[in-house]
């Protein structure tokens, strides 16, 4: 499993936190970073789009992060995830950079995943994102960490 991100997390506490969960993962996660483009938002995103799809294997199973995607709950996630994760071919997910994705990845992606409505930093989308998985497999073995119910 891998994350493709635009940017660089650097040291601070997004990275600690993107750490603590991307390292609870199994199999294990890992980032991919690229360097964010420069020009127009046009140019940015062809860039960025050219950068993201040379990164991405061929086989793989893309997965993009993206407004307009599809806004599952924990539970429907989880089970998308194990799906996608028994289909045998590497799960990737693509995080853009600040202006978004563009139509090439959208297009190649196999499925387009929204964190919600709101707008959130690039870097904390990667922490979000970690946590997910985690949980997701958290769900999928068993272990007490998600808690469906609320209190």
């Amino acid at each position: 499993m891998r994350i493709i991100a635009v940017g660089r997390i650097g040291r601070g506490p997004e990275a600690e936190l993107f750490a603590r969960y991307a390292g609870r993962v199994r199999p294990a996660l890992q980032l991919t970073e690229l360097a964010e483009a420069r020009g127009s938002t046009g140019e940015i995103r062809r860039r960025e789009a050219e950068a993201l799809l040379a990164a991405l294997p061929a086989s793989a199973f893309a997965v993009a992060l993206d407004l307009g995607g599809s806004m599952p709950d924990t539970e429907a996630f989880a089970a998308q995830f194990g799906r996608w994760l028994e289909a045998g071919r590497p799960v990737c997910f693509l995080i853009g950079g600040a202006e978004g994705l563009d139509r090439a990845v959208l297009d190649r992606a196999d499925a387009v995943l929204s964190l919600g409505r709101l707008t959130w930093p690039h870097m904390l989308a990667r922490v979000m994102l970690a946590e997910q998985i985690f949980r997701a497999r958290a769900i999928a073995a068993g272990h007490p960490y998600h808690r469906a119910g609320r209190p």
